[in-house]
């Protein structure tokens, strides 16, 4: 473990991290005392909840009623009588949801209209996740109230709160999860903005692995340095690259690190992946594949009977596939349920070994090909990888994985803590030990500005027709891309980019202000027209 330091702030705080998943969901949660080590704790009870202890994540599914009001959430909506209230008065149920915030720019041709819910008529995704998180928030609140008495109290003020969200998420989808914090109510105002952290969850995973896997004997023993720079030139020999992969429900989320041990630092040396390929989209394959296999058959074919076998597929079959020469079984039904043309016997639908392999298939070579990218833009080598998140627990997933790295000598790890708490538990740990200093730049910044035409230029010429005489009489063409920050720059928290840029108009009056949205695209040239 690292040794970690006393909390040196003056007055006594709570930190609160949120996990949303596609999934399933959870809190982690510290308390900083002054003078006292911080201990990272997990939410380990929640209403309805079975099962109690350090792993505790309840589902993400949320009931609405015909009024959008919300009925049941967690494993709340789990329960017999939930189930059946929700049937007799035409509740919607929500699965899956987190997919409607999904950034655009992610590949989601996979994704069918059927895998993911509608949302409930006046609901936006922004509105589901405020109501999501409030019920975190409350659990939590209860559940801290519980164990530690007099201590809430003391910090309901005080409360500082990590949001996770996958590496493919931007601007957008980290505007939308601040408003949805307020519309919860964990803030009160805008000003209160300054308390919520976003984070990404490769990065959050990170965190998690330095504690549980990264920190070894000796490398607990070395000071943690959160300096804003590095020198490029300084021997580089003590430095480890790794890649960590969190693998969860609805993303796959690749992060590469150099880290340094002496003293231990780290900086992000390739813009973070992400995939639309999390565990769901497995199940979402085995759908298909039930549907096709059962489609002759009157009895199995029913949709509601295809869900119910999805299901058990999901939350047992999946987990269980070792060896794709043995034959899996989803076991569904009672002793009578029979019928050998359908490989159906005694309420168990047999499946080909290879089938159910096949369907793991296009998330493995996500992330090898993401792993892959990296690798190229890290231009060194990586010396460990760590697999994090609940599809980890996938003996199969991990099994294919280790076969591709060891060959090529990479260090392949699972961490045998609870690797589908990787991210709240990192997230915590991200806001007390904050070990990365840079990070690489996903995208190239800057802003649409106009450009004195040349008449050499093809991008001019085709847009000879839109150019005009500006105020000082010269002929320019508009919609010109001036890059500010390049993609694949190392960029430190602390660090500027500046460019100057002028204006002119032909009247002083206006001339009091200007100003212009920035703009993002993932070609990493200078400049360009478009």
């Amino acid at each position: 473990m690292l040794a970690r330091e006393p909390y040196k702030g003056s007055t006594r705080k709570l930190v609160l991290a949120f996990d949303v998943g596609t999934t399933f969901s959870g809190v982690s949660y510290c308390m900083l005392d002054p003078g006292e080590v911080p201990v990272i704790r997990g939410v380990a009870r929640y209403p309805a909840q079975e099962h109690v202890g350090g792993d505790s994540k309840i589902p993400s599914i949320l009931y609405y009623d015909l009024q959008g009001d919300v009925r049941a959430i967690g494993a709340e909506a789990l329960q017999e009588h939930i189930i059946e209230q929700a049937e007799d008065e035409g509740w919607v149920k929500l699965e899956w949801w987190k997919l409607h915030l999904r950034a655009k720019h992610l590949a989601s041709s996979h994704i069918r209209d059927d895998d993911i819910l509608p949302l409930p008529q006046g609901k936006s995704a922004v509105e589901v996740l405020a109501d999501f998180m409030r019920y975190l928030f409350q659990c939590a609140r209860t559940y801290i109230q519980e164990s530690h008495l007099n201590f809430w109290r003391s910090v309901e003020n005080s409360i500082e709160f990590v949001l996770t969200h996958p590496n493919g998420w931007e601007g957008q989808q980290q505007q939308q999860i601040r408003r949805a914090v307020e519309l919860a109510g964990l803030i009160s105002s805008k000003e209160e903005q300054s308390h919520v952290h976003l984070l990404t969850e490769g990065e959050a995973s990170l965190h998690f692995c330095v504690t549980n896997v990264i920190a070894s004997d000796v490398f607990s023993k070395t000071p943690i340095d959160v300096s804003d720079y590095w020198d490029e030139e300084e021997d580089q020999s003590d430095s480890q690259r790794v890649i960590v992969i969190d693998a969860g429900g609805g993303t796959i989320d690749l992060s590469a690190y150099s880290m340094k041990l002496s003293p231990t630092s780290f900086e992000e040396i390739a813009p973070a992946e992400c995939s639309l390929q999390g565990s769901v989209f497995v199940t979402s394959r085995a759908r298909t594949l039930l549907q096709k296999k059962l489609s002759g058959s009157e009895q199995y074919s029913n949709p509601t009977i295809i869900a119910q076998m999805a299901g058990i597929f999901d939350n047992s079959t999946k987990l269980r596939f070792r060896k794709p020469d043995e034959p899996s079984y989803i076991r569904f039904g009672t002793i009578r349920d029979k019928d050998l043309k359908y490989d159906i016997r005694s309420g168990q639908l047999k499946l080909a070994g290879q089938d159910v392999a096949d369907l793991f298939e296009p998330s493995i070579e996500a992330i090898i090909e993401a792993f892959e990218q990296q690798r190229r833009v890290a231009s060194t080598p990586i010396n460990l990888v760590c697999l994090v998140g609940g599809f980890a627990a996938s003996d199969w997933l991990f099994a294919k994985l280790q076969e591709y790295f060891l060959p090529l000598g990479i260090s392949f790890c699972r961490p045998d803590a609870h690797v589908n708490k990787a991210v709240a538990d990192g997230a915590v740990l991200f806001y007390i030990d904050h070990l990365v200093s840079s990070r690489v730049a996903r995208a190239t910044y800057g802003i649409e500005c106009f450009t004195p035409y040349d008449s050499q230029d093809p991008e001019h010429q085709v847009r000879q027709h839109k150019s005009f005489i500006d105020a000082t009489g010269e002929l320019c063409v508009p919609e010109y891309f001036e890059s500010i920050l390049l993609k694949d720059t190392q960029v430190s928290e602390l660090r500027e980019f500046r460019k100057s840029f002028q204006i002119i108009r032909k009247k002083l009056a206006r001339c009091k202000s200007h100003s212009s949205e920035f703009c993002a695209t993932r070609v990493p040239s200078r400049s360009h027209s478009g």
